[in-house]
């Protein structure tokens, strides 16, 4: 059996766990002096009790938060985990139409097509995971010619792409709201935003100084290699930016920080700056500027551009909360900020999961609907992107596309 296919976020997963450590833990006193061979008995148990403790407690953690839903994800196996791929293609999916025959059949049923892919950006040379969500409509004959409006769907750190497709079960939800036209037909890209290895590694989306140019990757990369390979709209009203925890604040920072390609963010749970701990590397090297143009709070006071954003969280984040009142403070026009808080609820997937139909709801009445190719659009919005100081700093904010 392939180790994506050993669930992590399985109750029947953490019920064997569960058993095995109880029994070990019932065995250390009822054998203790039965034991022919008493030191490799006594060892045994003790062991046995104590990594089940240890998994038992990561399996726990791992289900609330929802970072790997398998032992490949987890471990990196080098074949992608994610069970719930349709199709994979060759890098940068250049053999992308090879998958449409797949798609075709899915759209009869009214679901769209997930493809994954390795990408590699022009400007970074990073090469990533990615996986793509393609409306049923993108295989339908009456939407040739029609230019798709996107999402960029960041994962929460430590996961991967995956998580989006098999732990949120985004895809089932995109397919529901698309048919009840609560949201329009959208290309929803997955990207990593952490690379490998993942753990010890949480990147939070920025820039590095000296060191690896994510936000380029996950911005002028990405958006750039959608608009050439997948066909999407270049208008930057059809450009959503969403995700969960490290990914909510992700997303904030990215559509401030390039307005002139994204229109609005989708926040839930997330925070106003990059948080600094055991799992970040030193991401700045002591460069306060760097550190502030990062800062959402900081980016909406003083470079305000024609953004929406959508900030969410739960009753009982206290920190999620105070973060996103620190940028409701700072916001000046023509930033649109507007906020709404969960109800008994913590900073967990199930928080994020209730949220999932509202957010693209949201998302499908400030998004642009596909257009027809050629159409003039807004590509702008009137500004242009503000540069990081480029002394020391990877990367930096890119050329336009216009």
């Amino acid at each position: 059996m392939h180790l994506s296919r050993i669930r992590l976020d399985s109750p029947i997963t953490m019920i064997i766990v569960i058993a095995v450590t109880l029994l070990a833990v019932i065995a250390i006193p009822l054998f203790w002096e039965r034991w022919k061979f008493k030191l490799v008995g006594r060892t045994a148990t003790i062991l046995v009790a104590v990594v089940g403790i240890v998994v038992t407690t990561g399996l726990t953690g791992n289900m609330i938060g929802g970072f790997f839903p398998t032992v490949g994800s987890l471990l990196g196996t080098g074949v992608y985990a994610a069970d719930t791929i349709d199709a994979e293609t060759s890098q940068n999916g250049e053999n992308l139409d090879l998958v449409r025959d797949v798609g075709a059949a899915r759209a009869k049923e009214g679901k769209g097509t997930v493809v994954h892919m390795k990408v590699t950006g022009r400007r970074t040379k990073l090469t990533r995971d990615v996986t793509v969500y393609l409306p049923p409509q993108y295989f339908e004959a009456g939407y040739q010619g029609l230019k798709f409006p996107a999402i960029e769907w960041i994962p929460n750190y430590p996961s991967g792409p995956e998580v989006v497709t098999d732990g949120y079960k985004l895809p089932e939800q995109l397919d529901t709201a698309i048919a009840k036209h609560a949201l329009p037909p959208v290309v929803v890209i997955m990207p990593d935003p952490t690379g490998v290895p993942k753990i010890g590694h949480d990147t939070e989306c920025v820039d590095e100084v000296n060191g690896t140019a994510n936000d380029t990757y996950l911005t002028a990369d990405l958006r750039e290699w959608a608009l050439q390979k997948l066909g999407v709209s270049a208008d930057r009203k059809a450009w959503t930016f969403a995700g969960w925890s490290s990914g909510g604040y992700c997303a904030m920072n990215l559509v401030t920080r390039h307005p002139q390609w994204y229109g609005q963010a989708v926040s839930v749970s997330g925070y106003d700056r990059a948080q600094m701990d055991a799992e970040t590397e030193d991401l700045y090297k002591g460069r306060r500027d760097v550190d502030d143009a990062n800062n959402v709070g900081i980016t909406v006071r003083l470079h305000p551009s024609p953004v929406d954003i959508l900030a969410i969280w739960g009753e009982k984040e206290k920190f999620e909360s105070a973060a996103a009142e620190l940028i409701r403070a700072g916001v000046r026009s023509p930033v649109r900020f507007q906020s709404w808080q969960v109800p008994d609820a913590g900073h967990n997937m199930n928080t994020f999961k209730s949220q999932i139909p509202d957010i693209l709801t949201w998302i499908g009445a400030h998004t642009t609907p596909p257009a027809p190719a050629g159409r003039k659009v807004e590509t702008t919005g009137g500004v242009q992107p503000w540069p990081l100081p480029r002394s020391g700093a990877a990367g930096a904010l890119a050329d336009t596309d216009q």
